[in-house]
């Protein structure tokens, strides 16, 4: 006797992971499914509504003038880099200005080189390797050409060259 209850008891203490995995998986696959049947454009009635709302934004929209801003060309730099080996950065940046302002940056353009050539002489070679480091220098020279040349002149450091050699 004591074996048919002690078989009863087990059988009645199952867990239901099993049922919980097979749900989690069953809902994973029919959540990818139904992206890429949405995605790949599979269902005929989607596009339409899509087309037909990028049609009415068209009609009534109407088109913004781009801002009144000029460039600056900044020279290229070539610096060494600080390492055992010899490395060197290639930079050249353009200085996005409002147009009003174009003369008073080309006057200041020696500071604006003085304070470059400063900033990149100060980084560390692991800065420049790390995946963000670009942005970072974009960021940190609007910061410093924007103290030099006074604040809203200048509104973007656009790069053209970053090689590191």
């Amino acid at each position: 006797m004591t074996d048919a209850t002690a078989d009863e008891a087990e059988a009645t203490k199952k867990s239901g992971k099993k049922g919980l995995v097979l749900g989690l998986f069953l809902a994973l696959v029919g959540g990818v499914g139904g992206y890429f049947i949405t995605a790949s454009g599979l269902l005929p009635f989607a596009n339409q509504e899509v087309a037909k709302d990028a049609d009415k934004k068209g009609e009534g929209a109407s088109v913004k003038g781009l801002p009144d801003v000029a460039f600056v060309d900044l020279p290229p730099v070539i610096i060494s880099v600080n390492t055992s080996d010899s490395r060197h950065l290639k930079f050249h940046a353009q200085l996005e200005v409002n147009a009003g302002y174009t003369a008073d940056i080309e006057k200041m353009q020696p500071r604006i080189m003085d304070v470059l050539n400063s900033y990149l002489r100060a980084v560390e070679l692991t800065d420049l390797e790390d995946s963000l480091a670009l942005v970072r220098i974009r960021g940190h020279l609007l910061r410093r050409i924007g103290i030099v040349v006074g604040e809203g002149r200048v509104r973007d450091v656009l790069v053209m060259e970053f090689v590191l050699n």
